[in-house]
């Protein structure tokens, strides 16, 4: 299968100081406040880092030259379940925060609300890719990539109160994205048209596809040459983004071929207006919750820690902060044959 291109900056987060015995009004309400707030942000943090790898596993899967039925949908799967940790934490633990986290961390709403929508933009994609694949109707196909260039259009809108230092590349993936996907929702619209003898409104249908992939490519420059954190990938050289290119010069010629020989129907002066629904493949994130507690941990057991008693040399103090240097992950580059990249 030869359809994604994706970006997922994994990011250094700033170091966090643990201290489970301050002073709040007395050492009973310290021992209680300090362990809850440090076992939240752990909660957090660990299952941040799970959703983070079930993007990270999506991407290695979609990056093999020859991905299989199967892979395939292990990466539609990982997406969606990344989707419902990520919206887990969001709804229900990231709030029980004292400290809110600060503008452009990976825990600030706005971005965690943008991961949650992106990966199911991307799960998307795979339902794209199947059913061109499979040759399923056009009208189909058209729909799944207008709702698929929404996703990416709200993921934009959420971040777009963000400062530019945090979400100027990111944006501008998404942005090149709905602007691809649009174009695939004209094209295949412009089909579907074709088939219902409308040529002027499919051959207008496929001039506006047309002007959308050219927006999509000169995106794809802006997106190289924006610095930000996270690797680089080039769409425009990736088969799948190539081929829509193809597929609406195609389309169109033989829209006005048609026009000319048999319909010779006007061509509308304006673009017509998507009012695309899928009744079909809509990805939802999968509904995660936490295990829950052991049986074993009664209040018997929970009495019988004593943080009092801990070694006295907790009691030191802590080592200045070191500098947390960014990851650096490779730029991607396209596959011969499938281009297919995730996170």
């Amino acid at each position: 299968m030869t359809h994604w291109f994706h970006r997922n900056p994994l990011k250094a987060t700033a170091p966090v100081s643990f201290n489970y015995y301050g002073v709040v009004t007395g050492p009973s309400a310290s021992k209680i406040c300090n362990a809850q707030q440090d076992a939240v942000f752990e909660l957090i943090s660990m299952g941040f880092n799970v959703a983070l790898w079930y993007t990270k596993y999506a991407s290695r899967l979609a990056g093999k030259e020859n991905i299989t039925e199967d892979e395939a949908k292990e990466v539609h799967r990982s997406l969606k379940i990344a989707a419902g940790i990520f919206k887990h934490l969001k709804e229900s633990h990231i709030p029980k925060l004292i400290t809110p986290a600060e503008k452009g961390r990976d825990l600030e709403s706005r971005l965690i609300e943008a991961y949650v929508i992106q990966c199911q933009a991307e799960a998307q994609e795979v339902t794209i890719a199947r059913a061109i694949e499979l040759k399923h109707a056009p009208g189909l196909i058209a729909a799944l990539a207008y709702e698929t260039a929404n996703f990416y259009q709200k993921a934009d809108h959420t971040l777009s109160s963000l400062e530019p230092a945090y979400s100027a590349k990111w944006r501008k993936y998404l942005h090149l994205k709905m602007c691809f996907y649009t174009a695939y929702a004209y094209c295949y619209h412009g089909e579907t048209l074709l088939a219902s003898d409308k040529c002027g409104e499919a051959i207008r249908s496929l001039q506006e596809a047309e002007k959308l992939y050219a927006k999509a490519e000169a995106l794809c420059k802006e997106y190289g040459e924006t610095k930000g954190p996270g690797p680089t990938v080039k769409p425009s050289g990736h088969l799948f983004f190539r081929k829509l290119g193809n597929l609406v010069k195609n389309t169109l010629e033989k829209c006005q071929r048609e026009n000319g020989f048999i319909y010779f129907q006007k061509i509308p002066t304006e673009a017509p207006q998507l009012e695309l629904k899928a009744n079909y493949g809509l990805v939802e994130p999968i509904p995660f919750e936490f295990p829950p507690a052991s049986a074993q941990w009664t209040p018997e057991t929970l009495a019988a820690f004593d943080l009092t008693k801990r070694p006295k040399d907790d009691s030191t103090k802590p080592k200045p902060e070191e500098e947390v240097k960014p990851v650096k992950e490779p730029d991607i580059k396209p596959q011969k044959d499938t281009g297919c990249y995730i996170s």
